[in-house]
């Protein structure tokens, strides 16, 4: 059994006051939630804050990006060294805001993953397509580009750090979602990709999260789905009422 990841990516929302308000109402809620993973992504200048009040909790924390290198000149960049030197048991990468607001290429998550996994972090690894790549029928050959140039290198026995999270561009902050079946076909598909590159017990095990406007009203039907394993969630991590919700979501 692969056990569910419910993750809040806050974006750039919340100051340090709000991000622990936000968080201590979760650990409230969600105290006795043993059988699925949660994970928050505050912003960085809360991450220690946030980090501190969940400690002792059944809450992970991440950090929304990093950069692969763990020292030096490079201005303005957090490493996974330093993300872990706080708490951080996750990183999100390859989210597609990166993808398309900072030019990030597949290479550059790549190295980004493979940063991650030596210093121990686990990876919530972001893929998708927009929706003129999916119109233009060219979803399947994205996600499979995606996969096979994020994970290159990346050895069987360090997919057990990574978590895949499945999320079409165009559902993103629009209110819109794949339907049900929509996000089916895109799991099994790329399930498949895993067992092609690696093997059937590797694509067994492998998490993989659904992303995209996930709400309250639309997460039990999404999470009923046979190869969806969890949801990385926007907006609506962002209250406590909403995000305990999807936490608790309705199983079969």
């Amino acid at each position: 059994m692969r056990k569910p990841v419910i993750a809040g990516n806050w974006k750039l929302h919340k100051t340090v006051a709000e991000s622990i308000q936000l968080v201590e109402a979760l650990n409230r809620e969600a105290a006795g939630v043993s059988d699925i993973e949660i994970v928050v992504a505050p912003v960085y200048t809360a991450l220690q804050n946030v980090a501190e009040v969940l400690a002792e909790s059944n809450i992970a924390v991440a950090g929304q990006n990093c950069y692969p290198v763990n020292s030096g000149a490079f201005t303005g960049e957090v490493s996974p060294a330093l993300l872990k030197d706080i708490g951080c048991r996750y990183c999100i990468v390859g989210h597609s805001e990166r993808r398309q607001l900072f030019g990030e290429t597949d290479a550059f998550i790549n190295a980004k993953i493979k940063a991650l996994i030596s210093e121990g972090l686990g990876v919530i690894f972001c893929i998708g397509e927009t929706l003129e790549e999916r119109e233009s029928d060219q979803m399947y050959e994205v996600l499979t580009r995606q996969i096979r140039e994020g994970l290159k290198d990346i050895p069987a026995d360090a997919m057990q750090q990574v978590v895949i999270a499945y999320e079409p561009v165009w559902a993103i902050g629009t209110g819109k979602t794949a339907t049900n079946q929509q996000a089916a076909e895109a799991h099994a598909f790329i399930r498949g990709l895993l067992q092609g590159f690696y093997n059937e017990e590797l694509a067994g095990q492998t998490r993989i999260l659904y992303g995209g406007s996930v709400k309250p009203d639309n997460v039990d039907g999404l999470m009923a789905q046979e190869d969806i394993d969890g949801t990385l969630v926007g907006g609506a991590s962002l209250k406590a009422e909403d995000f305990v919700r999807i936490i608790n979501f309705k199983r079969g």
